[in-house]
């Protein structure tokens, strides 16, 4: 998180000189030292974030492969004459914890086409799918599984 202040510092400075540089050090410092101090952040937290954002930017290239996936079977749907749509509405739960990854999953499933999360309370999701293809294995998606993995480390 220091270095995140420090290079916040110095891109909001629009130049890098040896003042700039060394007064960014102090004021980073003092920020990082405040957020630990009074907003109850800790070292370990910042051990934990670079841990998971490598998974976190899988998780949006998985995110993106799977909505241009999604569109190209909608469009085959919609445009196909053979194919007759059969809406479901389905509910499932998940095991993941914290809020943050079961808003990302509700969020994740709206964003892809053909399905909307409809409701969110605690672990339970109701989904609304444009086809009844489009719900099986929703509960054990790779966005489920990606999840499942982030929250695991500690």
């Amino acid at each position: 998180m220091y270095i995140i202040f420090f290079l916040i510092w110095i891109i909001f400075n629009g130049q890098f000189t040896l003042e700039i540089a060394a007064f960014g050090v102090v004021v980073s410092g003092l920020i990082y030292w405040f957020f630990c101090r009074f907003l109850g952040y800790q070292p370990g937290d910042d051990v934990r974030l670079c841990k998971r954002i490598f998974l976190l930017i899988h998780y949006i290239f998985v995110l993106v492969t799977e909505i241009l996936k999604a569109n190209m079977a909608v469009f085959k749907m919609i445009y196909s004459s053979r194919y007759e749509i059969e809406p479901v509405v389905i509910h499932f739960k998940t095991n993941l914890t914290s809020t943050f990854a079961r808003v990302l999953l509700a969020n994740s499933i709206t964003l892809t086409p053909g399905t909307i999360t409809v409701s969110l309370k605690d672990d339970e999701y109701t989904v609304h799918c444009l086809d009844k293809d489009l719900a099986v294995g929703i509960d054990s998606s790779i966005f489920v599984k990606l999840l499942e993995r982030i929250e695991s480390i500690t």
